[in-house]
Order: structure tokens, then C-alpha cells, then sequence
């Protein structure tokens, strides 16, 4: 397949008016526009050609949650997520006990980048249990745990070695030697926390550098207090940010960009099973959520997670005046660094894996390839 005449996004973050072929499921060559032929093309003219977005945060969508005792879940949640433009995902848990993670890893396993003609599932983020109770969030406080290592070791065992991420809060007894060994197996990322600035230094020190949906579920950044915020600014290599409009106000969206610049932000859905579905009531980590004009929460108001997808709220951050490299970065390059997938996604890049979105002015995709297959 030749996509011909299109705004091509490389791996620089820039567009450029270009033709790319596809074959064998990979970008086998990004050429000048208009220089391409074959017998299988398509015209892409005034069409921006994107990689697919990348979600490194997801816990589900339509109805299904990664956590769900069966595979048909994740089956679900990919082919929903493949629709609509996301082609790789981290699938996300909860805070729940040993038993029940080893469970949900063990399901897991065998989806772990297989084909599925949707997006495909390329590890785990441990979200939980190793967190603050005061800022648990939407997670079951009967399951939050201090940081014990060998719990986690037998988890990462369990799963393979395909957690990509863990999240702790650095305020913790024994979060510092916790950091200092899992951050040698995956990427370890602050959450859920009541840390000061001097203790997520530590944290970042000691081998953290991610934070987990920035501002939400930790202290606010004050002038003499910048806490969590200010540390990540100063250490951080990435930062979460869920841009739904419900989460962060839109001048908080377009400050941390700003502030961390164009290459630190990853954008994230932190979507849950109401992703996707009516209004209605559904639940999370064994708590009932309502959703309601896409607004998920517990019984007392707490926002549990978010009910969009990764790519309207890319298409969120750019209306709310975030520029149109700067998000389509913040949802492909970025996250796809930050847990180690760039040599294979995230950019429209000679050599790499054919997920490939066609979008039209709405940012809306047209065309869909996910491995080189058109699935729209």
C-alpha cells in the first residue's frame, strides 16, 4: 500500500508533505511526495498521516476492564481501542492483593503483543497497591500496601517481565530501596502520593522517573511548596497528563506543556470500562462508578478514572489550543519512549511497525492500519 501526497509526522515531531509505502506490516520507505507508485494506492491529499496512538494508561473500555476475569476482555478492549486509533496499550490494574494481580498477569500473558487486529497489548502498568491511603482515588483502600519488593518481584515473574511500569508512593516506608531495585527491571513512576518536594527528589534520585496522571492524586503545586509538581519539573524524563477537560482545567493542560515542553508530556486516556459505552453505572477496581455525560465517579464524587479514549482527548488538548505537533508528540513519540517501544512505534519511521492513521481535518481517522492491515 502507497499512501501518496500526505502530511507525514516523522519522528522529529514535525509534518512533512511526503509519500509512505507500507509492506510486510512495516514502513518500508517515507519518500517526496508524489514519487511513489505501485498498484495498490491511495491518495491522501491535504490528509495528515500519523502514527497510531500509543496509551501507556488504560484500565478499560466498552464495557471490559483489563483486570476482568477472562481474555475476551482484553480482546474487547483491543478491538474497541483499534477503532478508534489507539494500536498500542499498556493494560493497567488496580490496587488488589498478590492472588488476584499473579490472576490478572497470568490472563495477560499469552496477549502480550499478539496480533489481534486491534490495538495490541504491549505490557502491563502496575497501578497499585503501593500508595498513600490518603490519596487513593478511586482505588480500594483494603488492597494498599507499603512497597515490598519481593511482592514485586514474584508479580514480575509471574508476568514475564512484561510490566513495563509500577507506581509507588515515595513517602513510604521502604520506598526508596524498592525504587533502587525495581527501577532496574521497569519504569518506575511517582502516584497516588502525599510526597513533598524533598521526597520526590528522593524518589527521582534513587531511579523514579515518571509521574502518573500529573496533579491528580497528589499534592497541589504551591510557590513555597511544590511538592510532587515542582520535583518532576526539576527530574522527571516524563509526566502523565489526562486531558478529558474533566481531570485538568484546559489552562493546566496547555501550562504543562509549557512548563515541561514538547518532548516530557505523555498524554494517557486513564480510561475505565464506561469508555466507549451510555451512561450508566459500572465499576472499577470493585467499586461502583457512574458515568454520566462522560464523567465517571464513586458514590462520594471521586473522579474514577476517565471515560475517553486517548484519541478525543488528543483531539481535546489540541481544542483547547495546544498545538497540533505538540499533542499528536504527546500521544505516539512520548509514550511510546517512555516505556521503552519507540524502536518500534510512535512515529512514521522507515523500518518501524505499519500503524498507520489517515486523519482528516476533524482529526478524526479515516484509515486505520494496524501491522500494515487496513482495519477502516
Amino acid at each position: 500500500m502507497i499512501l501518496k501526497n500526505g502530511l507525514v509526522f516523522t519522528e522529529e515531531a514535525r509534518f512533512i508533505p511526503a509519500d509512505v509505502e507500507l509492506r510486510d506490516g512495516k514502513i518500508a520507505r517515507v519518500a517526496a511526495p508524489g514519487t511513489l507508485t505501485g498498484t495498490d494506492v491511495l491518495d491522501v491529499t491535504g490528509k495528515y498521516v500519523t502514527p497510531g496512538f500509543v496509551d501507556i494508561h488504560i484500565h478499560g473500555s466498552k464495557g471490559s476492564d483489563f483486570c476482568d476475569a477472562g481474555a475476551e476482555h482484553i480482546e474487547t478492549m483491543s478491538a474497541y481501542l483499534g477503532s478508534e486509533g489507539v494500536t498500542s496499550f499498556c493494560g493497567t490494574t488496580m490496587a488488589f492483593d498478590e492472588p488476584i494481580l499473579t490472576g490478572i498477569f497470568r490472563i495477560a500473558k499469552p496477549y502480550i503483543n499478539k496480533e489481534t487486529g486491534g490495538a495490541v497489548l504491549r505490557g502491563i502498568n502496575m497501578e497499585g497497591p503501593f500508595f498513600s491511603k490518603a490519596k487513593k482515588g478511586a482505588q480500594a483502600e483494603k488492597y494498599i500496601v507499603d512497597p515490598d519488593i519481593e511482592m514485586f518481584e514474584r508479580l514480575y515473574a509471574a508476568a514475564d517481565g512484561a510490566i513495563r511500569l509500577v507506581d509507588v508512593a515515595p513517602e513510604l516506608e521502604g520506598c526508596i530501596p524498592f525504587i533502587e531495585q525495581a527501577s532496574k527491571k521497569c519504569v518506575v513512576s511517582i502516584a497516588h502520593t502525599t510526597a513533598n518536594y524533598q521526597q520526590a527528589k528522593a524518589a527521582f534520585a534513587a531511579g523514579a522517573s515518571h509521574v502518573t496522571h500529573l496533579f491528580n492524586a497528589m499534592p497541589p503545586f504551591g510557590h513555597r511548596d511544590p511538592g510532587v509538581v515542582g520535583a518532576a519539573s526539576d527530574d522527571a524524563a516524563h509526566v502523565e497528563m489526562i486531558s478529558d477537560g474533566i481531570h485538568l482545567h484546559p489552562a493546566v493542560v496547555r501550562s504543562v506543556f509549557r512548563w515541561f515542553g514538547a518532548g516530557r508530556v505523555c498524554l494517557i486516556s486513564d480510561s475505565m470500562r464506561a469508555a466507549g459505552m451510555p451512561n450508566g453505572v459500572y465499576s472499577l477496581g470493585g467499586q461502583t462508578v457512574y458515568m454520566a455525560d462522560g464523567k465517571a465517579t464513586l458514590e462520594d464524587g471521586t473522579i474514577a478514572g476517565s471515560a475517553t479514549c486517548l484519541a478525543e482527548c488528543f483531539r481535546r488538548a489540541v481544542s483547547f489550543g495546544v498545538p497540533l505537533e505538540t499533542a499528536l508528540r504527546a500521544a505516539t513519540i512520548n509514550p511510546a519512549e517512555a516505556v521503552g517501544l519507540f524502536d518500534t512505534v510512535g512515529s512514521i519511521t522507515e523500518g518501524k511497525r505499519a500503524d498507520v492513521l489517515v486523519l482528516d481535518e476533524t482529526l478524526h481517522p479515516e484509515k486505520i492500519f494496524i501491522g500494515g492491515v487496513q482495519t477502516k
